[in-house]
């Protein structure tokens, strides 16, 4: 009897596996000899250009210091660091033989043209809302590329999770394919939004939250999450900023990385104003749109007269004579930049309605007074320097819990002086 047991045990592992293995396979798709670059229209390729740009393909493709497009670049995952593909149209080490039914397959299902499925660091489980002209002006775009001979880095992904097959498990579970679908009841800007956000621009892959297995909280979407040692601000109604984020906020932000209320864009945010500024101002607009119906500002163009007034009150806080050392650190080394008197300076951010300081999280505002914002970052050709070198995890700590006391009406971070030693020897980052 416990012969038989362990007999049906064996044959229904065996025909279970044989099961999921027919589910999970997918056909390789032939090479093809590697296209001539004047095969595709110049307007095609341009279009593809614009496409390539607004959904941050360089960023994520090209490794610090690195050939663009030629793969490489690092992200980390709670499962291992996973090292971006070579997209440029070498015929060996990046997708010069691959067709074009082959580059749509990788972007709608996340398969490779070998057959072999796709980790979702690739956000397929975005692109797959694509249309199939977009993905063909795309496909025009990288094929005429200049060439770049780059073998993949290993990822770190230990076994048996680095096993293809097992992703096919992994989206039968979280990943519904299919093109993006108009809501009727939405205007036509809005959409656009929906489609360019929710596909192209994938920005739900930094600002919603992830479960245990990786997959973003469909429930959560764009509620916040942790990314890159950053956290990407909340999109939605949970949004702690005093001032709204409203359309024409949204729009100067997207458009240039400057908010007059919420500040500069730095870290990956810092990417997505220069991805978007080669779409039309519409399409932007669009965007727009879209999160601004999302966080309950639509329909509503105020300002926030009341949290502007209130911080503009405590703009004045420890600029006269003190005795509190937090003040005077702040005096010192901040004040001369952030003090806007009576008016607000958007290339000055005011810290009372700054994003970063009215996160939950301290991680934005401690990375920003470590490392600063870049020329590249934010408002063009305007730096902040960072003070890693001159302020201790102390300095820091005591910068952060007396922004956080004076700016706002928020409970008081904790650990702050463990937070920063933490995200110190994490290290700038890429």
């Amino acid at each position: 009897m416990l012969k038989r047991l362990l007999l049906g045990a064996v044959v229904a592992i065996v025909v279970g596996i044989s099961a999921f293995c027919v589910f999970a396979w997918r056909p390789a798709i032939a090479e093809i000899p590697q296209p001539a670059r004047d095969s595709f229209a110049p307007a095609l390729v341009a279009r593809g250009e614009v496409l390539a740009s607004a959904g941050y393909c360089a960023s994520c493709h090209t490794a610090k210091g690195g050939k663009p497009f030629a793969g490489g670049y690092p992200m980390a995952t709670q499962f291992g660091t996973i090292y971006s593909t070579n997209i440029t149209p070498d015929p060996e080490t990046g997708i010069g033989k691959w067709s074009e039914p082959a580059f749509r397959r990788a972007m709608h299902e996340g398969v490779s043209r070998n057959g072999a499925h796709l980790f979702p660091a690739f956000p397929y489980d975005h692109f797959t809302k694509l249309t199939d002209a977009d993905v063909a002006a795309l496909y025009a775009y990288f094929m005429t590329r200049t060439p770049v001979r780059q073998d993949a880095s290993d990822n770190t992904v230990p076994f048996p999770l680095n096993i293809r097959l097992l992703q096919a498990g992994w989206k039968f579970l979280f990943f519904t394919p299919g093109r993006f679908r108009a809501e009727p009841a939405q205007s036509a800007a809005w959409n656009r939004g929906a489609y360019l956000a929710e596909g192209l621009s994938h920005c739900g892959a930094c600002h919603t939250p992830r479960g245990m297995l990786g997959a973003e909280i469909k429930s959560r979407a764009f509620a916040g999450a942790p990314i890159d040692g950053w956290i990407a601000p909340p999109l939605d109604k949970t949004n702690p900023s005093p001032v709204p984020w409203t359309q024409a906020e949204l729009v100067a932000y997207l458009s240039t990385g400057i908010s007059r209320y919420h500040g500069t864009a730095a870290g990956p945010m810092g990417a997505v104003p220069r991805g978007l500024s080669h779409l039309p101002a519409a399409d932007v607009g669009a965007i727009a749109t879209y999160f601004a119906s999302r966080n309950g500002s639509a329909g509503h163009d105020r300002r926030g007269e009341a949290a502007i007034a209130k911080a503009m009150a405590a703009d004045k806080v420890g600029t006269g004579l003190t005795y509190d050392p937090a003040a005077r650190l702040y005096t010192s080394a901040c004040a001369s930049c952030h003090y806007n008197g009576r008016q607000l300076n958007p290339l000055r951010p005011d810290l009372a309605l700054n994003s970063a300081v009215n996160l939950d999280d301290p991680t934005n505002l401690i990375r920003v007074i470590l490392y600063g914002v870049s020329a590249r970052d934010g408002a063009p050709g305007v730096v902040m320097p960072g003070f890693a070198r001159g302020f201790t995890d102390a300095d820091v700590a005591r910068i952060a819990a007396y922004l956080r006391a004076t700016r706002t009406g928020k409970p008081a971070w904790s650990d702050l002086e463990t937070k920063v030693a933490t995200i110190r020897a994490q290290g700038q980052g890429q």
